[in-house]
This record gives structure tokens, sequence and C-alpha cells, in this order.
């Protein structure tokens, strides 16, 4: 049993690509009643606020915050609500603004009320010197402003825990694939995206990346199940890499991604017109090394490109 059990959970950023499918599992762990989502928009009928007790929260807004912790005995946050890395690049100001700023806001309500808070990190994290299989110690030199704002929220976090003694935890999330939640302005969409073309009456789509880019990738189901292992896993597990753990999936190209749709779906056709997003995924690694994952706390993924494809589409026709 794990030692959450009975914790009274907040997610922020709830509505999100990450927060629909946390918040599902979170319900059916630990109860509907004792898992609060949040976000700071409504969207009506979406199934975090349909399923149990749901508030509107702006993570600038730190009265707010101490309101929601105080008056729901919080004792665990999942902090979720950021600008991901396409978004973030258009509006750099608001990127800052609500990835670190909002941050700094949980971790000084985490501070002041004893709570277990997880900070997710990105691949994002890497910049174009580090190895094309990224080490869990190596230079984090990003590109990017989301990039940099993960660099940012990883230090802020080992801050907190050194000094403070706020129990804060973190994984660097690979590109994540759904079929229950849409996509989030982030650099990997086109994975989630083809799926929806695949199976649409056109059954084409328009690749914003090369056909031989290459990035690690991960299943939302896997990435699920490590974020609450990981959350699970008692404190005296945890090393250095407390804040921003390599998780490693898969890795595929576009081009291979692709392929495997098209044994499913033999009139598929993916072209390609690389933008901006390019940019970004050309300065991240092919593949992660994940061993410090799995010496401190076993952790292991599940699915590979062939079990996710046939998953995605699946549940996405069903």
């Amino acid at each position: 049993m794990s030692e959450l059990a009975g914790s009274r959970i907040l997610v922020t950023g709830a509505l999100g690509q990450i927060g629909t499918d946390l918040v599902k599992s979170l319900r059916e762990i630990h109860g509907s009643e004792n898992i609060i989502a949040s976000d700071i928009r409504v969207i009506p009928n979406h199934p975090c606020i349909l399923g149990g007790p749901f508030s509107v929260l702006d993570v600038l807004d730190e009265d707010r915050i101490s309101k929601i912790v105080e008056n729901e005995n919080i004792r665990v946050i999942y902090h979720l609500a950021a600008i991901l890395s396409a978004k973030g690049e258009e509006n750099p100001e608001l990127c800052e603004l609500i990835n670190v700023v909002g941050t700094r806001n949980i971790l000084e309500a985490a501070k002041r009320y004893s709570i277990r808070v997880f900070v997710p990190s990105s691949i994002a994290v890497f910049g174009p010197d580090a190895p094309k299989h990224a080490p869990q110690i190596t230079p984090l030199n990003p590109t990017t402003k989301y990039g940099i704002t993960k660099v940012d929220c990883e230090i802020m976090g080992m801050l907190y825990w050194k000094k403070y003694g706020v129990d804060v935890r973190g994984i660097r999330y690979p590109g994540l694939i759904s079929w229950q939640s849409p996509v989030s302005g982030g650099t990997t969409d086109y994975a989630v995206e083809i799926f929806h073309s695949a199976i649409s009456s056109f059954q084409s789509y328009e690749c914003f990346v090369r056909p031989d880019t290459k990035l690690p990738m991960m299943y939302m189901d896997d990435a699920i199940r490590a974020t609450i292992a990981l959350m699970d896993v008692p404190i005296e597990s945890l090393s250095d890499a407390r804040c921003g753990y390599n998780i490693s999936g898969f890795s595929f190209t576009a081009e291979e991604l692709s392929s495997e749709i098209k044994k499913h779906i033999p009139n598929f056709i993916c072209t390609y017109k690389p933008d901006i997003r390019q940019r970004y995924a050309d300065s991240w690694p092919n593949s992660v090394d994940d061993s410090v994952a799995r010496n401190d706390w076993n952790w292991s993924a599940n699915f590979k490109l062939a079990t996710l494809v046939n998953d995605m589409l699946l549940n996405l026709k069903r």
C-alpha cells in the first residue's frame, strides 16, 4: 500500500495532455473525492470536471493556491500547469511566468504546508551539446525558452529540497503519445496528430518534422505509471536526480511511425513539411539513458512502437 494512501491530492493543469490521464488514474487509486483537479480554464463536459472535485486555479495566484491547500487538506501536489515548447517560443515572457513563477508559488505552498510535490521536467532541458544518447548527468544548455524554464525548475526544486526539506520529485518526460487527451502545443505533437489524421476520411497527414527526425517517445500509459511510481517510492530511495529523472520508452523516426501505421491502414499517406519545430527537435537527443531511474526506483517501460500503434488505433477507432 502506498504511503500516500488516503492523501488529498491537487493536480494543477489538470485539463492538459498529462493531467487528463493522470487525474483519471489517481481517482481510480485514491477515490474520486480525494483528487482535486484544477486548471485556469473550464472545459464543459471534460472528464476531469465531471468525474470529481474541480477548482479553477491560476498558479500565479498565491492566495488561491493557499486557500485550496488549506480548505481541501492537500498533502500532495502534481504540478502540471505549464506552457509547452512550441507555444513557449511564441510567447517567451508568458512561458517564463507560468513555468518558473508558477512553480515557485507551488513550492512556496509546499514549504509552508509540508507537501510532497511533483514538478515535471522534459527532454527539452538538453541542448545540442548533449550526447545524442543523453545520460542523466550532462551539460544542460537548451536552445528553447521552454527548455530553459525546465532547467530552472529542476534547479529550483533541488534548492527547495536541500534548503527547506521540501520533497520535490520530477521526471524528464520524452514526447508523450495518448489517445485520451488533446495535444498542448509541444514539438512532439506530430506523434499524436498523425493518428487522428490516419483514421480520418482523408487518411493523410502533413508532418512538421523531417522523416528522419528521431526523438525519445513514450506511451502515456507508461508515463502515468512512471509518475505515480516515482511519487510513491520511499524518499530514501531517491538520488540527486530526484527533480529530473531521465526515463526512456523508445525512440523512432517520423518515417518509422508512419510505416508502422501503414501496416494497419495501407492507404495512409504521410508527407513532410518541416517548420520551426524542426529546429527544436534537432537540438534534442535521439534517446536517453534511464539507468539511474531503473536503479533508484526500478523503472521500466512496457510499450514499444508496434504495441503503441496498435493500442492507439484500436482506442481511437473505438
